[in-house]
Parts: structure tokens; C-alpha cells; sequence
């Protein structure tokens, strides 16, 4: 009979706010992370493409276990728009399709193009996605020269704020729920203001909770990598703070030690209905959902690893 195999890595556990580079997909960033660490389970909260940089927060250890969370939660996006030009992939990446004139094109006409696509709106998603389509990836299929019918999907824009105007191209912020293609609302914007328009440059700036917290460069992490992992680890969020705004309950030693086992417990004062966090002390044990009896059951157990 065989070893077992030693498991590798720390088992560390929390969430880096990485400020992606531009060039790299979220899945390097995310290996270069993990190496850098040396944690033993790790995984982002939703793809960036390559030419958007910006907040890409990754879970390390118990952190993985809510990484779905996050993966739903509203989005925040800064990026530029040019207007007169449409391109085969919505940003500067692909080749010029059709030019149009921008004459006559004001920040008023603008403002009011905007206020259309405030609250629930449908977008068709782009062939250079990475969405599948029969196993293959979206973004593969066009490659080939292969286009395929979509259906467009509902999202909900919770925001969108001019910013710098310098005609033919102007800034945005968008606070977004998840989904939601920037580069497909640039060129709607486009079009209903008659001339086309795609993505210069396109920036997270936030990921649900987190909205105002500092992001840290690969290069920083590896600079402090060379301080030790203590320097590393001082960088991590806790992992409750991804569910700031879910309720808290604390329990006792007792109800912490049945939570363990899996067992719904009955917490005094709890909410009735919903997800909860569950703290034994300061130690963040679980979350858990309000069963119909009242009682409280663990649905994701934080090991510590």
C-alpha cells in the first residue's frame, strides 16, 4: 500500500485584494498569487480579461468556501468609451469594423443617452466571451469566424456617472450587477447616440463590500514577499468581511461544538429566515442559513485551512 501523498502548501486562509495587471488573465494572476503564498487552496471571484486590470479579490483556503458569494455580488467599473468606432470585439483588441461621425455629438445628448440605461436592462452577450456554447468557449467560436445566436440576458445598472468628457471619447463609472458586459453597454451607448462606440480602457474598482479598500500590485506583494509570509498574511481580509452586510449571530461553546458536527442549533435572538454568520467569540465559525423550525444550520464550515 502506497504513502499518501504530503499536502502541499500553507493552510492559510482570507482574501487579497489584488489589483490585477493589464496583460494577464485572472487565472495567472491568480497562480502567481498562490505561489507567492505558498497557500494550499486558492481561487478568484469572477474573470477579468486580460486588457481590463483592477480589483481581483482572491480567496485563500477558507476563503474558497464564499468565493460564490462574491462571484454574485454587484460589480464596480471605471472605463473610457470612443465614440465613431466599432470594433469586432467591442474593445481596442480587435480590428476596426465600421466608422461613423461623432459631429455634433454633445455632453447633454450624452447625459441623456445615459439615463436610458439606468435600472433593469436586457444585453446580448458578446461573441468574444467566455461563455459556451456547445463545450466551446464563445471567444474560440468567433476566433474561427463562427457566430452563434445568443440570448440576451437582464442585468440591472444601478449607476452610471459621466466623468471626464474629451470628444470623441468621454469616462464612465458603473456600479453593476453581475453579468453585465462593459464592453456590450459602450456600444449600446453607441449606438443609440448613432455613431458606435468601444472600450479604451476599462478598470475594476470594486467588488461588492469592497469598494473602498486598498488593492495591492503584484509587484508590491512580491516585494514583501521577500519580508516573510507574516508580511503577506497581514495583507488579508477576514473572510466574514465579504458578507459585511449579512447579520451575525454569536453562539456558545456548546452550540460551536454541535455546529462542528454539522447540527442545526437553536441560537437566542437570531434572525428568523435567511443566511446568517456564525461567531463563537471573536472566531468566525460558519455560515449558516435559518431553518423552518428556527433553528440554525452550518452550510459552510470554516476549518481554518
Amino acid at each position: 500500500m502506497g504513502r499518501r501523498g504530503r499536502v502541499r502548501g500553507r493552510p492559510i486562509s482570507g482574501i487579497l485584494l489584488l489589483d490585477k495587471p493589464l496583460g494577464i488573465s485572472s487565472n495567472h494572476a491568480l497562480q502567481r498569487v498562490k505561489r507567492l503564498y505558498d497557500a494550499r487552496k486558492a481561487g478568484h471571484t469572477g474573470s477579468l480579461d486580460p486588457l481590463a486590470d483592477g480589483m481581483l479579490p482572491i480567496c485563500l483556503g477558507d476563503a474558497t468556501k464564499i468565493s460564490a458569494f462574491l462571484l454574485d455580488a454587484d460589480k464596480y467599473y471605471w472605463f473610457r468609451v470612443k465614440l465613431g468606432e466599432t470594433t469586432e470585439t467591442g474593445d481596442t483588441e480587435g480590428e476596426i469594423v465600421q466608422t461613423r461621425p461623432t459631429d455634433g455629438i454633445s455632453v447633454a445628448q450624452i447625459e441623456q443617452v445615459l439615463s436610458q440605461f439606468l435600472g433593469e436592462i436586457e444585453q446580448l452577450p458578446p461573441m468574444y466571451s467566455a461563455l459556451k456554447h456547445q463545450g466551446k468557449r464563445l471567444y474560440e467560436l468567433a476566433r474561427d469566424g463562427v457566430e452563434v445566436v445568443r440570448e440576451p440576458r437582464r442585468v440591472t445598472i444601478r449607476s452610471l456617472t459621466l466623468g471626464a468628457v474629451n470628444l470623441p471619447e468621454f469616462e464612465l463609472s458603473v456600479h453593476c450587477t453581475k453579468g453585465t458586459y462593459v464592453r456590450t453597454l459602450a456600444e449600446d451607448i453607441g449606438n443609440a447616440l448613432g455613431c458606435g462606440a468601444h472600450v479604451t480602457a476599462l478598470r475594476r474598482t470594486g467588488v461588492g463590500p469592497y469598494t473602498d479598500y486598498p488593492m495591492y500590485t503584484m509587484e508590491f506583494l512580491e516585494q514583501t514577499a521577500e519580508q516573510g509570509p507574516d508580511a503577506l498574511d497581514r495583507l488579508l481580509m477576514p473572510i466574514d468581511t465579504a458578507l459585511a452586510d449579512w447579520p451575525e449571530v454569536h453562539v456558545s461553546a456548546d452550540s460551536a461544538f454541535y455546529l462542528r458536527q454539522g447540527q442545526a442549533v437553536l441560537v437566542p435572538k437570531a434572525p428568523t429566515q435567511g443566511w446568517v454568520r456564525i461567531f463563537h467569540g471573536d472566531q468566525f465559525l460558519a455560515l449558516g442559513e435559518v431553518q423552518d423550525d428556527g433553528r440554525i444550520a452550518p452550510k459552510r464550515l470554516m476549518t481554518g485551512g
